[in-house]
């Protein structure tokens, strides 16, 4: 008589384990974050970040077309803008010709069904590696939302599917749908880092794009904890989801992924729109450092963290491992 329940009765096979799967992956369920640099025929290996580049237009379009055929459907951008490019109001950000609105276009001519999210804050175009304006010693809020909105209808007007504002403003949100609106573009929709903790995993991404807060001739905040999350708080990140939310986002994201899934859960819980996960370079870079040591194995530990942030609620990833795990994924 003892045991009645027996849970090893569905872990038998793997046939059976998979009739009972509660979570699964698939390539749809990933964004790849990509890292656009000027020229043609550029590639560059990030050191910190194995396997992941910066690319010229020409061969992230290429790129772009190897993904979809893998099965996924979404692109993050990122560009690497020139220094003699960048000053504190970041006006390159909205130059119809500039790299990320060229870029949008090249993407969206040669795949028109890839979902583009091209990333909106001013950092990649700050001489002082900021996500807003600097005055009086600190990121000034309102002023930076006013620049936000010119560049995320600069990326409408290229063809964005949807704008990703990382910046932290508050109320950027509901200004970037008034703005969107207001320019005709009501069905260009808005992924919101609502969820955007101050964390050290993001020092790669830092090298890839030479967006770290930087030395000056004025007062700067020497770090972006003004307008970044403290990762000691839980309450806090529930609360500017639902203020997104509020203010018209599409979709919130949580960022960083593995060591915030209880974050994931909470906002999960507390909204009805998809949530966003950002696996993010520190994450990506640990499993590629301890796999080339041979401590860890890098295809059981990506899909395992992969795994377990969908697990976590996660409608969508965006992860440096898209790729690999969308071909570990097509081959089952």
């Amino acid at each position: 008589m003892f045991p009645l329940q027996r849970g090893r009765r569905l872990r038998v096979n793997e046939s059976i384990r998979s009739l009972v799967r509660e979570t699964t992956l698939s390539p749809s369920d990933f964004m790849f974050p990509m890292f656009i640099a000027e020229g043609e025929n550029v590639q560059v290996e990030i050191p910190s970040m194995p396997g992941i580049f910066r690319r010229s237009i020409d061969l992230t379009v290429k790129e772009v077309q190897e993904l979809f055929d893998l099965g996924i459907r979404a692109v993050n951008i990122y560009v690497k803008v020139d220094e003699n490019l960048k000053d504190n109001a970041g006006t390159e950000a909205w130059n119809p010709n500039g790299l990320m609105q060229n870029a949008i276009r090249a993407i969206k001519a040669a795949c028109p069904e890839m979902i583009v999210m091209p990333d909106v804050a001013l950092d990649p175009y700050s001489i002082y590696g900021h996500d807003g304006i600097i005055a009086n010693g600190d990121v000034e809020n309102d002023s930076t939302n006013d620049a936000l909105v010119k560049m995320a209808v600069s990326h409408a007007q290229a063809g964005a599917d949807f704008v990703a504002p990382s910046d932290m403003m508050d109320g950027r949100v509901l200004r970037l749908r008034q703005g969107l609106d207001a320019a005709g573009f009501r069905n260009v929709g808005i992924m919101s880092y609502s969820a955007k903790y101050a964390s050290a995993f993001y020092g790669p991404f830092r090298d890839a794009l030479d967006s770290a807060p930087k030395e000056a001739d004025v007062v700067v905040p020497k770090d972006k904890k003004t307008y970044q999350m403290d990762y000691a708080n839980r309450l806090e990140a529930i609360k500017e989801a639902l203020w997104d939310v509020e203010e018209g986002a599409d979709m919130v994201m949580v960022k960083p992924g593995i060591a915030y899934l209880d974050i994931v859960r909470e906002v999960k819980n507390a909204v009805h729109v998809p949530v966003t996960v950002y696996h993010v370079s520190g994450e990506y870079a640990m499993i590629k450092a301890a796999s080339e040591r041979g401590w860890l194995d890098h295809d059981q530990t990506m899909m395992e963290q992969l795994m377990c942030i969908k697990r976590a609620g996660a409608s969508l990833i965006s992860t440096y491992f898209a790729k690999e795990a969308a071909i570990l994924l097509n081959k089952k």
